[in-house]
This record gives C-alpha cells, structure tokens and sequence, in this order.
C-alpha cells in the first residue's frame, strides 16, 4: 500500500519552503497548497467550535474555515460550498474538518495524498501532531545569515533583524533537540543549498523519506508556481524560475557589518553545526547582543505562556482532536478499516 501519510513542510521563513512545496506539488501523487492560515488559529479557537458531534456545528466551522478571509481559502481556488458539505459529512473531530480541506485541494489537483506549508508550524509541531498523529515532517533548512537578510528585505516583515535572528535560532534549536523526540519515521531535513545545487539527489532522499517514487519533474517547480503559488505574492516571484544556486550566499553583500557580526556572534555554534563557514567577523557589540537577548527572552516567555495556557484549555476540549481521514488516523483512533485495508500506522 502507498502512504497516505499527511506531509507538513517547515522551516525559518525565507529558507525556500515555498520552492519545496513546489517541488512537491509538482510529484505525481502529492499536492502541497499555497499557506493557509486556518490550521493554528482553529485548534486556538477549539471551545468556540464546541461539540462536534453535532452538526450544526460541524458547519459553523466549516464555514468558518471558507469564508474568513484570513483563512486565505480564497487562494485555493476550491468550491467552498462542496468543502462545507465534505466537512458537515465527515468525521466529528477537528483535524478531521481541517484535513479535509487540504485532501480537497488534493483531490482537486487529482493527487492522493495531500499536507500544508508553513514555515512557522515548527513552532506548533504538537499542535499538528494532536490533528495528524501521522504526520510526516520535512524541515528545510538555509545559512541563517541569508534568511536574515531575506526576512529584513520582505514588505511583510515588521520585525528587527534581532527578531529574525531569534527566529532562525528558534528553528534550528527546534531541528537539534525537538526533531529527535518525535515519533521515528516522521522527521526530515534538507539544506536549501544542497537542494538546489543537487535537486534530484536531495529529492529522491527526500521521496525515500515519504515512501514514494521519485517525479523528474520535481525538478521543475517553476512549472507549477501559477497553479501552486498566488501570483500577487511578489516575493515569491524566483519560484517561477529555474533552481539555481544564485541566493547562496548573498547575505555578505545584503547585511551590513554589525548585521554579520550580531548573526555570527549569537549563531556561530549553529551555524558551525549545519555546515555553514563563519566569515572572522568582530564580536557584535555588548549594547546589540543585550538587545538580541532582551528580544529573544521576550519571544522565550510568549511561547511559556501560549503553552501554559493551552494545557489549561485541553482541560476543557468536548471533542477528540485527531483525524481519521488517512488508514493510520484510523489505527489510531480505533476505527474499523475498511475491508481490505492493511492495517498499518505509517502507510
């Protein structure tokens, strides 16, 4: 039996997550949506949704899902109203509704097997795990240096460079000590630059991971990025271009001095560990590492409270939160497979 394992892409925003989903979409079986936001701020809202058993409010979330905008359902180019239907039909649970969005997509674009990209999920691993027990994981990961110069140029970035400092050392502390607690058979990371400069070679280690065969044209996102990435996102415009190794690197011309010298200084060790040559540049000046450690402190606590009071609201969930869309959920859930169906938890 093929996989049907649901597939999550992760990683430090601007670290060419949205290339892999395109290499992804553009496998035979797998279709990997542009981002969409509904995933964590559903489980956030969980008790509004109450009582899915019922379903009536089976269809207030879904139409939840359709019709708020910043969901970005828009972007999928789905009939909402056939969603909502799906939804209303299916499983009582709310990874169920959430993964029926996204096995639509799939089931749209004629592929079986389906999953989302966000770069942010590494921070909600638990979050997605509690919906698609399943899951398998993929984290990309760049040279922090060049998503930091990446992250400072974006229209959407509101942050500092020592926020998007921290973000890269958040996703990197994530992949050295969260990935290896993680169920086996679940986790996978790749380096940007050796994607690129090898697509095929990372590719098919990466198709071994997921259980399938290896697609030639995997190597060609560009040829998927009008279906698979929404053309008014102008900073995704090199995803309609051939792979190249051209973006390696570039931060020693996009940072200025004390930007190299801050991100070497709090990530040389990091750095170090995932291949990355570190340039010689000075120690970063005590005044900018205070306000690195000051900025990094304050997202520390963010996180400290976010999971203090989501143990609070476990307390209270009416409802299982766990899929049962794919033969593993099923397993996992205790429910009869249908005959014929192997019984097996990773596909």
């Amino acid at each position: 039996m093929q996989s049907d394992r649901p597939i999550f892409i992760v990683g430090c925003p601007r670290s060419g997550t949205t290339m892999l989903q395109l290499m992804l979409h553009a496998h035979p079986r797998i279709a990997i949506p542009p981002e969409t936001r509904f995933m964590v701020t559903a489980y956030q809202r969980r008790l509004h949704f109450g009582d899915l058993n019922d379903s009536a409010r089976r269809r207030e979330l879904a139409e939840w899902v359709v019709n708020r905008r910043q969901s970005r359902f828009h972007e999928l180019r789905l009939d909402g109203e056939e969603v909502v239907k799906e939804i209303v039909a299916g499983p009582p649970t709310l990874g169920s509704a959430l993964g029926i969005v996204l096995r639509f997509y799939a089931a749209h674009h004629g592929k079986p097997r389906w999953g989302d990209k966000r770069p942010s999920y590494f921070q909600n691993i638990d979050v997605l795990l509690r919906f698609f027990p399943d899951a398998q994981f993929v984290h990309l990961i760049r040279d922090g240096r060049d998503c930091v110069a990446s992250l400072k140029e974006m229209p959407w970035y509101s942050g500092s460079v020592y926020s998007a400092v921290a973000a890269w050392a958040e996703a990197i502390d994530f992949a050295r000590h969260g990935a290896p607690k993680l169920p086996e058979g679940s986790y996978h990371e790749l380096r940007y630059e050796d994607l690129t400069a090898d697509p095929e070679a990372h590719l098919r280690r990466l198709c071994d991971f997921l259980g399938e065969d290896y697609g030639p044209d995997m190597c060609e996102p560009r040829r998927v990025a009008d279906v698979a990435c929404p053309a008014h996102k102008s900073w995704h415009a090199r995803t309609r271009d051939e792979v190249t190794t051209s973006r390696t690197g570039t931060w020693r011309e996009r940072l200025d001095p004390w930007e190299v010298s801050l991100c070497e200084s709090v990530l040389g060790d990091r750095l170090e560990a995932y291949g990355y040559e570190l340039s010689g540049a000075p120690k970063t000046e005590t005044s900018r590492m205070v306000a690195y450690e000051r900025t990094a402190a304050k997202r520390k606590l963010s996180r400290v409270k976010r999971v203090a009071f989501d143990r609070l609201v476990r307390l209270r969930e009416p409802n299982p939160l766990g899929a049962r869309l794919t033969s593993g959920q099923l397993v996992l859930a205790g429910v009869p497979l249908p005959r014929n169906e192997p019984a097996t938890v990773n596909g």
